[in-house]
């Protein structure tokens, strides 16, 4: 290692920047290296740079040396003459064909078979029928015929000098409703069970603040198919004729439809409810 107090008659710009440094740190050493390693970089490159830009100059003149010689083709049009032209000859006429040979006609012969005689069947004469058999005949002789017994119609009955009645049904209609029929509209169960039925279903919540007996008259009309409408609730509490139709209206089970003359037919269906709160 030099001095670093002794210095050359012409020191370099490296010299004096690192002056009283330490050069074996490697900066030193790399900047003095810089110019030769920039110089053989440019001179390696610019080498380099004209070996590819000359390269395919140079197998462009190789192809052109190897390639073979053109060959020279003459192009002179050779005339082409034409073809002659064929000329059909007309054709002859030529003699119509010779006419197909008649068909010989064949005649049926139709030969007269005469048939074998055959023996015509015994044909056997029915005998007589029993009315004929039974009617009498004139003779000599005396012969019984048969009785056939002559049918008598009963006397009449002895009259009375009375008028028969036949009873006529009344017509009824499908549409009327009856307050008077031959048999009673039914609850299954019969009509306690209907008001069972209308107390456990009756909600006693809508009449909070009531105190005392109410009552009500409700009717409604059983239908023929035993299905209930025109529910309706008569009395002196609004709100209890209210809940006691919806109550009715609520029971959907089917009745037995009252009956005239056996026929289903509607009928009016009125019931007193009292309830104590």
């Amino acid at each position: 290692m030099a001095d670093e107090k002794s210095y050359d008659g012409s020191p370099t710009l490296d010299e004096i920047v690192f002056e009283n440094r330490n050069r074996t740190y490697g900066a030193y050493d790399l900047r003095s290296r810089y110019r030769s390693v920039l110089t053989k970089s440019f001179i390696l490159g610019t080498i380099l740079f004209l070996f590819f830009a000359i390269t395919p100059f140079v197998i462009m003149k190789i192809n052109q040396m190897n390639a073979k010689d053109a060959t020279e083709v003459n192009a002179n049009l050779i005339e082409i003459l034409p073809d002659d032209v064929v000329i059909e000859q007309p054709k002859e006429d030529e003699p119509p064909p010779p006419p197909p040979p008649p068909k010989e006609e064949v005649q049926e012969v139709i030969q007269n078979v005469v048939p074998e005689p055959v023996k015509a069947p015994k044909v056997e004469t029915p005998p007589p029928p029993i009315s004929e058999q039974l009617k009498t005949t004139t003779g000599t002789e005396n012969v019984e015929g048969v009785r056939t017994p002559v049918y008598t119609p009963p006397p009449p009955p002895p009259s009375t000098g009375k008028a028969v009645s036949v009873a006529v049904k009344p017509q009824l209609d499908d549409k009327k409703v009856y307050s008077e029929v031959e048999q009673l509209a039914e609850f299954p169960g019969g009509i306690k069970a209907f008001r069972s039925k209308v107390e456990t279903t009756f909600d006693q919540g809508e009449m909070d603040g009531e105190e005392g007996t109410m009552r009500a008259e409700v009717t409604f009309v059983v239908e023929r198919d035993g299905q209930i409408s025109d529910v309706k609730a008569s009395g002196n509490n609004k709100y209890f004729n209210q809940e006691a139709e919806r109550t009715v209206k609520s029971i959907k089970n089917k009745w037995t439809p009252a009956k005239i003359n056996g026929q289903n037919v509607r009928y009016r269906f009125r019931m007193p409810i009292a309830m104590q709160f």
